[in-house]
């Protein structure tokens, strides 16, 4: 059984796009959201496919985490609601999961379908994340793009980008690496990442790296030379979220110089730098999760 959050709103637990796979044993994989109304879906799905001689069809049903409304409680106090697909899988699904995997092992993007009539699948990649609309129960239908749905371009390999790549690979994005140090252990050991790339100089990034709105830069280079050269690269581009690696001190110096060169200051005002959250960081691990946590807060900024 496919339990599948299709849309949520408030404090709901469970987001859009959150889903599990639960077998006739109680074996799962995945999440809807955790505590008490996950273990009631589990139960229900478990259930359902013992009923094996039943007439099985897609199920969706609302949760509301609010105690005091009169239906739909999920048995969450937490506010927030979500809906909430129970998808038996047939025999006849399996092409069409194939599909989806290949696409994933590829690292391709496509469009998931989920309709009152089943799952499928296409390469082509839509606009937006997420799409869900419900006429009615029998009416309704879910599309959500596959694959990573945004782009981590680290610039610089050393042993702070070792920590925080490994750390960006559990989320979701897809990961690029770019160094000129083609003899760098921690560039060699680095096996968290998509894609890694050795540049002769750091000014081709400007030809490399993409303007895009789920694009996030983060630059960690060997000094202040070389993060000079990559800044200027990626000074005119659009990105979600751009940062530079460096203490106060440097990257005061660092603005300084560009300002004396006549470079817009407006060029400069959307870098995050000192880059992450200020928890006094110290160690690689520390900087990749102070890193990791200001970038997450700006993926997820509404």
């Amino acid at each position: 059984m496919l339990l599948y959050v299709l849309e949520s709103n408030g404090s709901s637990p469970g987001r859009q796009g959150f889903c599990m796979a639960v077998n006739v044993r109680g074996d799962m994989q995945g999440s809807i959201g955790g505590g008490i109304m996950e273990h009631k879906f589990v139960e229900m799905a478990k259930e359902r496919l013992k009923a094996r001689g039943l007439v099985q069809k897609a199920d969706v049903k609302k949760q509301v985490h609010d105690k005091s409304v009169a239906m739909n409680q999920s048995g969450m106090i937490c506010s927030g609601e979500q809906t909430i697909l129970l998808y038996p899988a047939k025999e006849e699904d399996e092409a069409t999961v194939q599909q989806i995997i290949a696409s994933l092992e590829q690292n391709e993007n496509g469009t998931l379908e989920l309709s009152p009539t089943g799952i499928s699948f296409s390469p082509i990649i839509p606009d937006g994340d997420f799409s869900f609309v419900q006429q009615s129960e029998n009416d309704w239908l879910y599309h959500e793009r596959t694959g990573h749905k945004n782009h981590l371009y680290v610039i610089g390999a050393g042993h702070c980008a070792l920590a925080f790549t490994e750390l960006m690979s559990r989320m979701d994005f897809y990961i690029h690496l770019y160094d000129n140090r083609e003899n760098l252990n921690t560039f060699r050991q680095n096996n968290f990442v998509q894609e890694k790339t050795i540049v002769d100089d750091y000014s081709e990034l400007m030809q490399i790296i993409p303007s895009g709105s789920n694009h996030y830069v983060v630059i960690m280079t060997f000094g202040y030379r070389t993060d000079t050269i990559a800044i200027k690269a990626l000074l005119h581009k659009q990105f979600k979220y751009i940062g530079v690696l460096g203490s106060k001190k440097k990257m005061e110096k660092l603005f300084e110089d560009f300002k004396e060169e006549g470079i817009d200051e407006t060029k400069l005002d959307h870098i995050y730098t000192p880059i992450g959250i200020q928890i006094k960081s110290e160690t690689p691990e520390e900087i990749a999760v102070s890193i990791a946590a200001e970038i997450i807060s700006i993926k997820n900024h509404r």
